[in-house]
């Protein structure tokens, strides 16, 4: 996870962000498990925090950190980063061609293929365009532009698909749509638009999905389950998380984190779907920041 630090100040170079009130980002992982946290080494070059607004995805034994925006220069970056977890090193990837996009959906296919489309360029225009990144061959493919400008949408693959759910187009700023399109790998076409995939026009960045094709989404103060073409209620969310900021999902589990109020630290929850019941994931007080992206790996 793209993790804030609560003291920003506790580690040399940082100390300029934190008298700026600005927040700085680590990569933390996180094993539900065990309850173990630690945070990964920095990635080259961004010793002084990880760059905003970045995507991550788990590709294999990857990590791949796209995109985002330099902490101290707020350039906006096209730039690739891999973080191998068996020899715990990085590497430089190849950079995301064309425009400099921010708030893009991005999604894997777990093995090696990274998708990305919409977003919006340097002028906050929003995009339909589409590629698709081949961790193993380290090259970018150009995919079919989909239907629709997507800003701020919600990248998910599922069942061969990458679905990109919701977002806005550029004179809709911050008007969220409720339809999806999903994108076949086998006959690299989009499919048609799917006006009602959601069932209230909301930011879809909750929407997960668990391997097992499921997509589950945080709405109100509950879990949901896509069925078809509606959404039906899992659990009720616990008390102290009113505020969600990261949600992921895998073999009968939803993990959420968040808070009960705006500036309380994040708490640490575990669905387990079958038993409808919800354990707590404790942390220490250097993984109770706020989350801005993340994902799950199965190593």
């Amino acid at each position: 996870m793209a993790q804030s630090r609560l003291d920003p100040s506790r580690e040399f170079g940082v100390k300029k962000y934190a008298a700026a009130g600005a927040p700085v980002y680590q990569l933390t992982v996180c094993e539900p498990e065990t309850g173990y946290w630690a945070e990964l080494p920095p990635i080259p070059g961004y010793s002084d925090g990880l760059p905003m607004f970045c995507q991550l995805v788990g590709v294999g034994l990857n990590l791949v950190v796209m995109g985002g925006v330099n902490p101290v220069t707020w350039e906006v970056l096209h730039s690739v980063f891999i973080y191998n977890f068996v020899s715990d090193t990085w590497h430089r990837g190849a950079d995301m061609p064309g425009c400099r996009r921010l708030f893009f959906a991005c999604a894997s296919d777990y093995s090696r293929m990274v998708f990305v489309a919409g977003g919006h360029d340097q002028e906050k225009c929003a995009l339909k365009s589409a590629m698709a990144y081949d961790v193993v061959k380290n090259e970018w493919i150009v995919m079919p532009e989909m239907t629709k400008e997507r800003d701020e949408a919600n990248g998910v693959y599922s069942q061969g698909k990458f679905h990109v759910i919701g977002g806005y187009h550029t004179n809709m700023q911050g008007r969220f749509e409720r339809s999806a399109e999903s994108f076949d790998v086998v006959t690299r076409q989009w499919g048609p638009v799917q006006d009602d995939f959601l069932d209230r026009a909301t930011c879809p960045r909750n929407c997960v999905e668990d391997r097992n094709g499921n997509l589950f989404m945080c709405r109100d103060n509950d879990v949901a389950v896509q069925e078809g073409s509606t959404w039906r209620a899992v659990a009720p969310l616990p008390t102290s998380v009113r505020n969600t900021a990261y949600v992921a999902a895998w073999q009968d589990k939803v993990l959420v984190i968040g808070s009960g109020r705006f500036g309380a630290p994040y708490e640490t929850f575990v669905l387990d779907v079958k038993r409808c019941k919800w354990g707590k994931v404790e942390a220490e007080k250097d993984f109770l920041g706020h989350v801005q992206a993340g994902c799950c790996l199965e190593l």
